[in-house]
């Protein structure tokens, strides 16, 4: 059953917003709690069913709003009032949040029921979903593999049919990563098109909420919920609404941008060739060759500013104001970023490769600028890689670069998503589709049309 579907059984009575949430819960109880088979949540919502009934009790009166029912999964450094936000680190396991995030506020007010706080990689730092402090999460499509991180928990849950959406974060492919392997949709929106008040972020200038669904309208239809400005975060912009009944409908006008891209696995690379090569003879679109300077070097533009930004944003965790003293109680990959971050702060350096570092982001932007001028979107595979086992020991350089081609478009700030290709070797393989900036509703109605295919 697809996310409209689901959607007009709730609105119409013939399933029940309490209905939704048991057969849920019970599929976390036998699947995640008992035994951490895939280890999806942290935290569960003690409300939860309380919550349903009175969506329940709005439906019956014709006042439910647009989610009205639909079961949202949160990732664990998204504050949610009474609920644990632990960003997965033993420096904030006991800290519960005060308030609700914008995000998870628009989404009561929609009737969206939130579930649980979700696994994820500690401070959202790392590629995979391991580097938690209370365990790896377990990748549902493919058991055995990683599921992709930072958002492991929120693309998992989604996968293993634990709730309808969720919600994760992005700041270098850490929502398209995970979707990717775990064969959902995963959405990156414009950046500044959604509010992060209530987030613990990882870095400031490149972060971004966005969705996870098993369908391109569930994440349409959770991110036209979240978006829009907000007083309490200077840099959200106004949008205007996205148009869901278009989704599916694009016409023959669209002009896809493909880089001649050399990657790890050539297969993947035939795999959305092929799709690509599929999708415009059936609908008619057309091919154009684009070349985009220095794509080769968005990881090491990326990394200085979240080395530095992430360093910034962890002060906080002192012993005193925060939970624990975070250099004392965090993970090796939190403890490798916030050294490169102070390295990189350091007098003597004088912010000179920071500063670089955005000179360099603003160059990514004028060249998406310029290739956007030309065609209407950008197709190539959402990872270069197959994901690893779990456990399984990879250099750092090779676990950076499972985002080498989704950090483009944080650099950039334009919309992205991750939607299923297909696989190889039984294993997931994300397509990502990139549009200009604040051209969210072109980018899903090109989702869904190559979503038809599959």
């Amino acid at each position: 059953m697809n996310t409209f579907e689901k959607l007009q059984l709730l609105k119409s009575g013939k399933m029940t917003a309490e209905q939704n949430v048991k057969q849920f819960l019970a599929a976390v109880e036998k699947d995640d709690q008992r035994g951490k088979k895939i280890n999806a949540f942290i935290a569960m919502n003690p409300s939860v069913l309380g919550d349903a009934r009175r969506v329940d009790e709005k439906i019956k009166k014709g006042k439910a709003g647009r989610l009205a029912g639909l079961v949202v999964a949160v990732k664990s450094n998204i504050s949610v009032l009474g609920l644990k936000t632990s960003c997965a680190s033993k420096v904030l396991e006991n800290y519960f949040g005060s308030y609700d995030a914008t995000v998870i506020k628009k989404i009561r007010e929609e009737d969206g029921i939130i579930i649980g706080m979700t696994n994820m990689d500690e401070f959202a730092c790392g590629s995979s979903g391991e580097t938690s402090a209370f365990g790896a999460t377990q990748n549902p499509a493919a058991l055995g593999k990683i599921p992709g991180g930072s958002s492991s928990g929120s693309a998992a849950s989604v996968a293993a049919g634990f709730c309808d959406l969720s919600l994760g974060t992005d700041t270098g492919g850490s929502i398209r990563n995970p979707a990717s392997h775990c064969s959902v949709v995963g959405v990156k929106p414009s950046y500044a098109s959604v509010s992060r008040y209530g987030l613990i972020d990882l870095s400031m200038s490149l972060d971004q909420i966005g969705t996870f669904s098993k369908d391109v309208y569930g994440s349409a239809l959770l991110l036209d919920v979240i978006r829009g400005k907000d007083a309490k975060d200077s840099i959200s912009q106004d949008s205007k609404r996205l148009n869901l009944d278009n989704l599916g409908k694009t016409g023959k006008n669209i002009t896809v941008g493909v880089l001649d891209l050399k990657i790890s696995d050539d297969r993947i690379k035939k795999l959305i060739d092929l799709k690509i090569d599929t999708v415009c003879k059936k609908y008619g679109w057309k091919i154009k060759k684009i070349k985009i300077d220095f794509i080769d070097l968005a990881v090491e533009t990326y990394y200085p500013l979240v080395y530095v930004e992430f360093f910034s944003g962890t002060r906080k965790f002192n012993g005193r104001l925060f939970g624990k003293k975070i250099e004392d109680h965090a993970g090796v990959e939190v403890l490798r970023r916030i050294l490169g971050g102070s390295e990189i702060t350091k007098a003597e350096f004088g912010g000179r490769y920071y500063n670089r570092a955005l000179k360099a982001k603003r160059i990514f932007g004028n060249e998406f600028a310029k290739v956007f001028k030309d065609v209407d979107c950008v197709i190539i595979p959402t990872v270069p890689r197959l994901p690893h086992k779990i456990g399984e020991k990879i250099s750092v350089e090779d676990m950076y670069k499972y985002d080498a081609l989704t950090i483009p478009s944080n650099l950039a700030g334009n919309c992205s998503l991750s939607v299923p290709a297909g696989k190889i070797d039984n294993i997931p393989v994300g397509l990502q589709v990139i549009c200009d900036v604040f051209q969210d509703e072109k980018m899903f109605g090109v989702a869904s049309t190559i979503e038809k295919l599959n």
